[in-house]
């Protein structure tokens, strides 16, 4: 009889231990890493910890304006997203690798945020010659795209190019030189803050990197 009711207090304690580990756990995944994210400027992605609103932080590396052409048909520039924090990445609608995952991921994100109105979304085709306006609407149908919120765009292929590996440094890998007849892919997706900033480098077929993406996004956001 002793026996057993230690038994019984033991099996108690470890489910109470468990419960609290699985509480713990959500509170950790709700808390960002740090007090204010970093801000990025180059490939390695070494992170560069800046005060928010100070002469620094606007001359920092910012994304540039560009013109692009969405699935709406409707023409893109950075004045889409001011005031707007946008998650990003370089795809194509024909891929049968990496891609859905990716997008899967995307659907994922703009689930969360789909009332919020402060977050965008941005996927670049990187063959624009083929994913024309039609191509991404019959992709952003398939995927339940909200128009006006996720935004999949084409255009001109050195732009998207220039802007994946020169300004977004979406491939991350270091000491390799490519030019526009080299491939762009990578299942990278990063975060740019209101200000065109990039904060933040998430790898878009791992969710616990999705789910670090989600509590960074917030994180920017109470930035103001």
């Amino acid at each position: 009889m002793k026996k057993y009711i230690v038994l019984v207090l033991f099996l108690a304690l470890g489910i109470s231990c468990k419960e609290k580990t699985k509480k713990e756990a959500i509170n950790v995944k709700e808390t960002s890493r740090v007090e204010s994210l970093p801000y990025y400027n180059e490939k390695s992605f070494t992170p560069h910890w800046i005060t928010p609103n100070t002469p620094e932080e606007k001359a920092f590396h910012k994304i540039p304006d560009f013109k692009l052409v969405n699935q709406l048909g409707d023409t893109l520039t950075q004045q889409n997203f001011d005031t707007k924090i946008y998650i990003t990445d370089f795809f194509f609608t024909s891929c049968p690798g990496i891609c859905p995952q990716m997008t899967n991921s995307m659907v994922g994100l703009q689930e969360k945020f789909k009332d919020d109105d402060s977050v965008l979304f941005l996927s670049h085709s990187v063959t624009p010659t083929i994913d024309t306006v039609k191509e991404l609407k019959i992709y952003a149908d398939r995927f339940g795209v909200i128009a006006n919120k996720w935004h999949l765009v084409t255009g001109d292929k050195t732009e998207i190019y220039n802007l994946g590996r020169n300004e977004y440094y979406v491939e991350n890998d270091l000491g390799i030189p490519k030019d526009i007849n080299d491939f762009l892919h990578s299942e990278n997706f990063l975060l740019i803050d209101k200000n065109k900033h990039i904060r933040g480098i998430y790898n878009g077929l791992n969710r616990a990197s999705m789910a670090q993406l989600v509590v960074d996004i917030k994180s920017l956001e109470k930035e103001g």
